[in-house]
């Protein structure tokens, strides 16, 4: 089988050494359309996006990065029958550092059978010289591999709740949301180059899950946490369907003082499903 069970959830967590600089900040404010928003777009007073966490040691500030692919202990699957699935980010800190290093560990924690796939958990625990830092939990979708007999797994954040959102936020791309977003590691062509993603099956380069993802956290911020990126404290989603650079972001909010449920749709496609299961967990305004 190529997913060998019992060395992928027994291989020895592997670490890698990660340092950012106040420009991989900028420049990830940036690609979210920060715009002339000081608080994301000057280093005086920088507040940063927890959503930062997830690029990361990625950026400008890393040179020229080799494309290794994606490679997992007890894991021998086609690239291209995986997919990013899902994925939580969760603070251990009221604020990121604008710049900083810290040291990653990483470990398959669980291997779910989804019946025609398997999901691949991967988790990924950040601390520097002073303690925790954060952790992101990545699932992947590992198309045919399931049917194995294992443990399917449960969705990790709050079902949507009944009646009508409560609060309703659209936020527009750009058409070159995915060029900018790309400089923060992941070159992926799909993202950028028409021909490779029509061999793909896209009608154009689509933006990137993470994007998407971030902009669903900078719009929580600035809309309903006062503009203050410190009182977001965790971010889950299931990675639905793509977006094309240009069509807008609706995100359905559905609040409950400090748990928030929500739905990212796009209105241009009959409010086609982006990102779905999602929920943050913020703070009270007085933190």
């Amino acid at each position: 089988m190529p997913i060998d069970l019992d060395k992928a959830l027994n291989a020895p967590p592997r670490t890698q050494q990660l340092a950012w600089t106040t420009r991989d900040v900028l420049l990830y404010h940036l690609s979210l359309g920060s715009g002339s928003s000081l608080r994301y777009s000057y280093e005086r007073d920088l507040e940063v996006l927890p959503t930062f966490a997830l690029v990361a040691g990625q950026g400008i500030s890393a040179g020229d990065i080799p494309a290794e692919g994606l490679t997992l202990p007890g894991v021998d699957v086609d690239l291209r029958r995986l997919l990013h699935a899902g994925q939580v980010v969760t603070l251990h800190r009221d604020r990121l550092p604008a710049a900083g290093s810290a040291e990653r560990t990483t470990r398959i924690a669980e291997v779910q059978d989804k019946g025609k796939a398997a999901v691949i958990v991967l988790v990924h625990e950040v601390a520097d010289a002073d303690g925790p830092l954060w952790t992101s939990t990545m699932s992947i979708w590992a198309r045919g591999e399931g049917g194995f007999g294992g443990d399917p797994g449960t969705e990790p954040g709050p079902k949507k709740p009944e009646g009508d959102p409560t609060h309703v936020l659209d936020v527009a791309t750009t058409d070159d949301q995915a060029l900018l977003y790309r400089l923060n590691g992941d070159l992926n062509p799909l993202h950028a180059d028409p021909e490779f993603a029509a061999a793909a099956g896209f009608d154009a380069p689509i933006l990137h899950g993470l994007a998407s993802y971030g902009l669903v956290a900078k719009a929580v911020v600035d809309h309903l946490l006062d503009g203050r990126p410190a009182r977001l404290r965790e971010l889950g989603a299931r990675f639905a369907g793509p977006v094309i650079p240009g069509e807008t972001l609706r995100i359905s909010v559905w609040q409950q003082e400090n748990e928030l449920a929500l739905r990212v749709t796009c209105p241009e496609r009959d409010d086609a499903a982006v990102l779905t299961d999602a929920w943050a967990r913020t703070t009270s305004g007085g933190a």
